[in-house]
């Protein structure tokens, strides 16, 4: 499927019903359907989710919900933009066929009470100071896949451990879609595009990409042999000195599983978490 060249209004669903009776239709006529879950506020980042998703689907359902069970209660859930008409518009350039848009009663009753649990690969890293969030995510992600039913769905890498949270729930829950993912999207400077850079000030944008740059400078210093510990503390050091405070974690982990390396062997992936003013930004990239 390709980018289309006519803009055109893109149905919004709001209920499982809806959204179940529409995706049953296209079943029918032998559709396979592409999945890109989000919280709106859409920018280049997931529109390229939907395109990845177009490749390996005849239609694709983006979904746009600020999910509740994410956010502790000291977090930006209120303040967390809500967009939904440009999010609208900006989809309408693309190969999205649906928008599922529900309400936070659609998803969750008054009284609703399962969570879910992803032990080992959810610990550590984000969940070290968002110790909620994992459970929160796997919830959401997996009542939406069951809500669409999707053949394949698609995820960032920029949320990497998320994304390999969720392919773990997957395999483990036995839940019948094959888990995509889409490369990082970046401004010119290298920042990674994120919903929460709209937080920043003109000061903190011009520093902000120092996140990825001090990344890239890590990586090659690994990859000339040089120590792990040391190079990972002069790295959170510069962060530091550059005005990233605190800096939650810079660490190099497994890219398949996130053990934590004391020794560069590849696959590995670094991952960073840092706050810049009163916005938490993170960032990985592969060595």
């Amino acid at each position: 499927m390709t980018l289309n060249d006519t803009p055109r209004d893109i149905p919004i669903v709001r209920t499982i019903a809806e959204l179940r009776q529409i995706v049953a239709d296209w079943r029918r006529e032998g559709l396979k359907i592409g999945f890109v879950p989000t919280m709106g506020a859409l920018h280049q980042g997931h529109l390229s989710l939907v395109q990845t998703a177009a490749k390996h689907a005849d239609k694709v359902v983006v979904s746009i919900f600020v999910n509740p069970t994410q956010f502790a209660p000291h977090e930006d859930f209120d303040a967390y933009p809500r967009t939904e008409a440009s999010d609208a518009k900006a989809l309408t350039g693309t190969p999205a066929s649906l928008i599922y848009a529900p309400k936070p009663r659609e998803m969750y009753a008054d009284n609703h009470s399962t969570q879910i649990t992803v032990e080992g690969i959810s610990e550590g890293l984000c969940a070290t100071t968002r110790p909620h969030f994992f459970g929160g995510v796997a919830l959401v992600v997996a009542k939406l896949l069951l809500q669409c039913l999707p053949d394949v769905a698609v995820f960032g890498e920029k949320d990497y451990q998320q994304l390999l949270v969720i392919k773990r729930m997957v395999r483990d829950l036995n839940i019948p879609v094959d888990i995509l993912s889409g490369p990082t999207q970046r401004d010119a400077d290298g920042l990674a595009t994120s919903s929460r850079n709209a937080y920043l000030t003109s000061d903190e944008r011009k520093v902000a990409p120092l996140l990825h740059a001090t990344l890239q400078d890590t990586a090659a210093r690994l990859r000339a042999g040089e120590p792990v510990e040391g190079v990972l503390v002069s790295a959170i050091q510069k962060l530091k000195d550059a005005g990233f405070d605190p800096v939650d974690y810079l660490e190099l982990r497994s890219a398949e599983d996130l053990t934590r390396l004391h020794s560069f062997q590849a696959p590995a992936r670094l991952l960073v978490a840092a706050r810049l003013g009163k916005t938490r930004l993170i960032d990985n990239i592969e060595v």
